[in-house]
């Protein structure tokens, strides 16, 4: 389950935010780590390259979820195919 917090952080003038360091631990964020920036219209949202991946093979479980043939090698072969064709 995700437990939501809030907190306050001051965003510099040349644009760099600074995250609490709790965050930081909590999401096992260093320094150069890479975030992806999200806008949803009404708020940023920062994952971590790892939570997107995570994401995205959730909801391709998901939307594929009982279809048979569907590996990326299968794919793979299948555009091959095509492209044979052509």
């Amino acid at each position: 389950m995700s437990q939501k917090q809030a907190m306050t952080t001051r965003l510099m003038p040349d644009g760099r935010l600074s995250l609490p360091a709790e965050l930081r631990r909590r999401h096992g964020l260093e320094g150069g780590a890479e975030l992806i920036v999200e806008d949803t219209g009404d708020a940023i949202v920062l994952r971590t390259m790892d939570q997107v991946v995570r994401r995205a093979q959730a909801l391709s479980r998901e939307i594929l979820a009982g279809q048979t043939n569907v590996s990326v090698d299968e794919f793979m072969a299948e555009r091959r195919r095509e492209a044979w064709n052509e």
